[in-house]
Formats: structure tokens, sequence, C-alpha cells
């Protein structure tokens, strides 16, 4: 026998049979699907409705609940009023000017790829890990309140028993399929917006003395100075409870990268933002402030001691003669807090895999099963909450604070660079010589609303400063947890902009105007828009022509008309 003969049952081992063995079996083990690869794609399962009812109550939450009435005993009725309206001003110029975009080029990403693509991949970078960190961290804040929750009704369990409890099975449902997620949203937020709806009535009968029994306090609260207290620093300091109420509005971005036919659906959700913002926000708060005195205690011991029996929509309700309602606020809020950890679960997850792959994140985060699940990056987004729900014990919780404050203003910095992009975007629109036609929906007023998006961001962004700096007794560490997030994001940009130079020799740092990349991930080609849409058009209204109208087709007529 030669030398280098060798034997039938001695087959030479082919290296790259081996590595990919290896990695089947790693992504059986770890992933739980052999079939995972970065050439998958997410599926666009989620429905109109889906996208609706996530823009509308899909991050009420425990800023709602609990922490509106803070607001109140701070700066009064008038000013936590006042202060609502400015944000939601704010954040409704926010979500016009990214559905414009996300309509146009809806992916999971939002305006992290849109940053990258329509100013530059610093940015993008920067917004991506940015909102990653804020979602990611935020899963240990939501545990934790929900374990209060809980402890109502059995105090005998620990909290880190009841986070389990929670954690696991909202883990295993985005595992099966992003419709999953987009039913279980739909259904946690009508219930939420049913309570609301429930609560702004009941409050305005109870304060106009229409229960039986319970004389109302009709604007007694709003009168003899009481509308406004202490000033603007007190004012300034409101802006933090409702950043936090409003915090997730720019979620419909991210899950119109899985929408079915975003060109539609993304419109119609952008649309409904404004009922949600006048009708969830500003008249529950206006109906707080109607009801329940600024020197109640009970508004600041929800909020300091997550109380729900001291929620001010409990107390309206008790006080209007519903005994049993501590419970029901509860059932609601516990619902609430599920549905913000179902959304942190899925925004941190669709947003490291987006990163991944762009190639600004490790290539095994960019990996999708054949469902269309991502599960590394979700896996991740697990490993990350439980890692820092640990702090939660440990030191009496103070890396945790120190964690929560990096991300605290981070979606100011996001809000703020929403604006940037958008008037990128329409400038390179207009230098390549597109048109507005082809777009699936236009923002009203441009460049008012991005223009004022950005200004409005650094007149907070010193408010809350000035708040910081002003609040007695003074505490270096309120200014420096107030501004803490900002070093995040500096440094992230610095970082990638000096990776960019330096380790990939690139030199030129934005994006050119003509170099703007207008056609990967459009919803369809320039001139195409008015073709299909008229084509669409006609589809329905023969469709609409073989239906025997009924109390169903009124009620789709009147929804497409309103939203």
């Amino acid at each position: 026998m030669e030398k280098d003969a060798v034997l039938p049952d001695e087959a030479p081992v082919d290296d790259e049979v081996a590595s990919k063995t290896l990695t089947s079996v790693w992504k059986g083990v770890i992933v739980g699907s052999r079939d995972a690869s970065t050439e998958n794609e997410t599926k666009r399962a989620m429905q109109s409705r889906h996208l609706m009812m996530i823009a509308i109550g899909g991050t009420i939450g425990t800023g709602i609940f609990l922490s509106a009435g803070s607001a109140i005993a701070l700066a009064g009725p008038g000013s936590a009023l006042l202060s609502y309206f400015v944000v939601g001003l704010f954040v409704y110029s926010v979500v016009i000017s990214l559905g414009e975009m996300s309509a146009m080029f809806p992916v999971s990403g939002a305006f992290s790829v849109l940053g990258r693509r329509f100013v530059s991949p610093a940015l993008g970078f920067t917004l991506g890990w940015n909102y990653w960190f804020q979602w990611s961290l935020s899963i240990p804040s939501e545990l934790t309140a929900a374990a209060i929750i809980l402890q109502f009704w059995a105090p005998h369990v620990q909290a880190w028993q009841w986070a389990l409890v929670i954690i696991v099975p909202v883990f295993l449902l985005q595992l099966i399929h992003v419709r999953v997620y987009g039913e279980s949203e739909y259904w946690f937020a009508l219930i939420k917006v049913l309570m609301i709806i429930v609560f702004i009535f009941t409050g305005l009968i109870y304060d106009w003395g229409g229960v039986k029994g319970h004389p109302g306090p009709g604007l007694s609260n709003f009168r003899n100075g009481q509308a406004f207290i202490g000033g603007f620093q007190n004012f300034a300091q409101t802006f933090v409870y409702a950043f936090y109420s409003f915090g997730g509005v720019e979620l419909v971005a991210v899950a119109a990268g899985e929408s079915v036919k975003p060109h539609k659906t993304v419109p119609r959700a952008i649309k409904a933002t404004f009922l949600r913002i006048v009708l969830f926000y500003i008249l529950t708060i206006l109906t707080i402030g109607l009801c329940i005195n600024w020197q109640d205690p009970t508004l600041l011991s929800a909020a300091d001691n997550s109380d729900v029996t001291a929620s001010p929509l409990t107390v309206v309700f008790q006080r209007a003669g519903f005994g049993a309602a501590v419970h029901v606020v509860n059932a609601v809020l516990l619902t609430a807090v599920l549905s913000a950890t179902n959304s942190c679960f899925y925004a941190s997850s669709r947003m490291l895999l987006s990163l991944a792959r762009s190639g600004q994140a490790p290539r095994l985060f960019g990996w999708v099963t054949s469902r269309g699940v991502p599960v590394p990056a979700l896996v991740m987004a697990l490993v990350v909450s439980s890692v820092t729900f640990l702090t939660t014990i440990w030191g009496e919780g103070m890396v945790f604070t120190w964690l929560l404050n990096l991300t605290g203003i981070s979606a100011l910095l996001v809000w703020g660079s929403i604006g940037l992009i958008s008037l990128r975007f329409r400038a390179a629109y207009r230098a390549q010589g597109r048109s507005l036609l082809d777009l699936p929906y236009t923002q009203p007023f441009f460049p008012l609303l991005p223009a004022g998006v950005v200004v409005l961001a650094l007149l907070m962004f010193i408010a809350e400063g000035y708040s910081a700096v002003r609040e007695q007794p003074f505490e270096a560490k309120n200014v420096v947890a107030t501004y803490i997030g900002v070093t995040l994001y500096i440094v992230l940009y610095l970082g990638y902009t000096l990776y960019e130079r330096f380790g990939l020799g690139i030199r030129q740092h934005f994006v050119p105007l003509l170099e703007v990349d207008l056609q990967t991930d459009a919803v369809w080609k320039p001139g195409e828009g008015a073709v299909i849409r008229d084509r669409e058009g006609k589809d329905e209204e023969s469709a609409a022509g073989t239906v025997t109208p009924g109390w169903r087709t009124w009620l789709s007529y009147a929804a497409k008309r309103i939203y």
C-alpha cells in the first residue's frame, strides 16, 4: 500500500462539511431551528387591525395608570395638561414625520436603517444600539412593576418568582410567530383602551355631579390659583412624566417591517396616533385633574410606591361608588405591563436583527428561522434583561438605577434625530427629482413638523436640565442622571465615526444627497405609486359592490373615513 493511500472506511473529512455540520448543530441547540439563516426574512403577517391597535394603545402602561398623577401633584392640573399637550404635539410630529418614511420604506430597523441610509452610517449605528439598550433595559423595570402588581393579590410570593413566571411565557410567545405578537398586542391594547374610555366617562360624570350621593368637584381644582403650581421650574419637571407616558409611539414604524400592505396600513396607524394622544392622554389628564385635587396624597403614593390602590383611576372609580375598582384596575394594569414586556422583546430583537443584517452587530444576531423569528436576537434580549433584573436586587438596586438613567433621555434623542432624518430624506428626494405623488403618505405642513421636532427636542432637553439644576435640595447626581444618556449617544456616534475613518478608511461621513438609496426596500418603483393605488381602489370598490350592506360594512366605511 502506498504511503498516501486511504482506506475506504477512513475517508477524508471535508472541513467545509464539518463546519456546516457544527453550524447546523449550533442552530439546532441554541436557535432551535436548523434552517435558521441570514437569508431568511421576517414575515409580513401583521394585519391592519394589529398595527392600528399597536398605534392606539400598544404602549399605554404604568406611565398613565400610576405616574400621571405625579405631574398634577407637582405642578397642578393646568401645568400637567399643558405639559402633556406640548409633548403630545411633539410626539405627533415625530410619528407623522416617521410615518411618511416608514410607509415608503417599511423595514424592521425603522429609523436606524433610515438614518444610516439618508444621513450617515454613524447615525444609524447610534440610533440602533441606543434603541436596543433602551428596550432591553426596560424589560426589568416592567418585570418589577408586574411583580408589585401581582403581590397585591399574593404578597407571600417573592418578586423574582413573579418575574420568572412572567418572562418565560412572554419569551416563548415571541418564539412562535410575529402574528402571535400582533394578536396578543391587539387584545392587550383593546383591554387598556376600553378601560381608559370607561374611566373618562365615569370621571366626567362624577365630576359633573352625576353620581347619586357623590357630589362632584366640578371646576374647583382649577380655581383659586390651583391650576398652575410652582412656576416654570415645576412645569419643566412634568415633562419627565409626559415623556415616560408617551414612550414607544415610534414602535409602529418598527412593526411596519412585518405588516401586510404597509403602504396602506402604516398611514392608517399613523393617523390613529392623533386619536390616541387626544383621547388617551389629554382627556385622561384632564379627567384626573378635575376629579382629584393636586394636594391629594394618593397622586404621589401611586407612583412612588407603585400602589394600585392609590392609582388615579382607582381613586376616581372608588369615589364614584365602584368599590371593587381596585381589582379591576390592577388586572388591567397587569395586562398593560405584560403588553409592555411583549413590546420590549419585539422592539429590541428587531433592532438587533437590523443591526446585524447591516454589519453593525455580530452576524449571529442576523439569523432568522423559516417562521421569520430572530431567535438569537430574542435570546440576547432575554439574557441582558435577566442579568439586569438581578441588579435590581444586588447593591440595593443602584446599578439598575444608573442603567435606567443611561436610557432615560434616549427617547428624546431618538425623536429629535427622526426630525433630522425626515428633513434629510425630503432633501434627497427633491435632489433626485422624485415626485411626492409616489409617496404612500405625505406629511402635511412640511417642513414645519420635522423642524418643529428638532426645535422642541432642544427646548425640552434644556428644560429637563433646568429642572434638575433648580430641584431642591440640589444634588449633582440628578443633573448627571438627566444627561448621562447623552454620553452614551455621543460615545456611540464618535466611536463609529472613528472606526469608519481609521478602520474602514472611509473619509466621507455624510451620504451625498444624489447617492442616497431611495430604491432598496421601497414598496414600489418610481412612478408606480399612482397606478397601484388606483388599481387597489378599483378592486376595493368591486369587492364592496358584491357585499350586502350591513353594520360591519358601515363600520368599515366609517373607519376608513376617520383614519
